[in-house]
């Protein structure tokens, strides 16, 4: 009798935003690899890239060969055999159509200094929005591409590699319709030993870069149009918050974007009791 697998829970923790999460210790002799689905995730032939220390490499697998537990729309950390690691946390695609057509005219072009996940342009491309994403990791831009590819037709999503602080270069000419970004959350996540990485920095360089990037998207922006950025606070090593989310507001202003508003995003209470007992382990 086949075992029957483990019931799985899949929740968003908006405090990580939408990239890859603890991956924790590496243990003895144990080889990482990322799966990221590729593919539609049906029948055959889904596309799956498996990142190892050689780099990514696609892999077409059957459906029943498939790693256990892994669903498509997920990114999920595993060793060599397959057994899952930890999970993630991916980019609310509900809320980004909300913002979409509350804050972006039909046709319009959104741009993304921190493109660290493909759910932003895709879901801009399904509602019919040009967008254009800035991020320095040429595996992440490539891993975006390979799911856009298989699920977006007209328009395209664009990634572009670089540093968020040339996006006047990187993105020469545009004139953007809506700012909208989630940026990494200093050091929660640290993602790349590059020195441009904002999670690499201390926290007062990290707030300069933050506020230089800021200034360069806003002066690409239209008149009349909006910026909308989805952050949450940080604690320092003491413990105590940063005040990352006003900071934010503050770079904003100091680039003459003064008028603002905030929402605060209350995610599904029905994965609450697993979300909250990983937290507090």
């Amino acid at each position: 009798m086949a075992r029957k697998p483990k019931a799985r829970t899949f929740g968003q923790d908006l405090m990580r935003g939408e990239h890859v999460v603890g991956e924790g210790k590496k243990a003895k002799g144990r080889k990482r690899a990322t799966a990221i689905p590729g593919g539609r995730g049906t029948g055959k032939n889904s596309v799956y890239l498996f990142k190892t220390d050689a780099g990514y490499k696609p892999v077409y697998k059957d459906r029943d060969s498939i790693p256990a537990g892994l669903l498509y729309g997920e990114i999920q950390n595993f060793d060599g055999a397959g057994r899952q690691i930890t999970g993630t946390s991916i980019f609310d695609p509900v809320l980004c159509e909300l913002v979409y057509r509350w804050f972006c005219p039909p046709r319009g072009l959104v741009l993304d200094p921190f493109a660290g996940g493909s759910v932003r342009g895709i879901v801009a491309a399904r509602l019919g929005r040009d967008y254009i994403g800035i991020d320095l990791r040429p595996e992440q831009i490539e891993a975006n591409r390979v799911q856009a590819d298989a699920i977006c037709d007209d328009p395209i999503p664009v990634w572009i590699e670089g540093d968020a602080r040339d996006i006047a270069t990187l993105a020469k000419g545009v004139e953007a319709d809506l700012i909208f970004s989630c940026p990494p959350y200093h050091d929660l996540e640290v993602y790349s030993d590059d020195p441009r990485d904002l999670s690499t920095m201390p926290y007062d360089s990290f707030r300069a870069v933050y506020a230089e990037i800021v200034a360069a998207c806003a002066a690409m922006l239209k008149p009349d149009r909006f910026a909308c950025f989805v952050v949450g606070d940080v604690r320092d090593s003491k413990g105590l918050y940063r005040g990352f989310p006003w900071h934010t507001i503050e770079a904003f202003e100091a680039a003459g974007l003064r008028l603002y508003n905030e929402a605060v995003l209350v995610t599904a209470v029905g994965s609450l009791p697993v979300r909250v007992g990983r937290q507090f382990e």
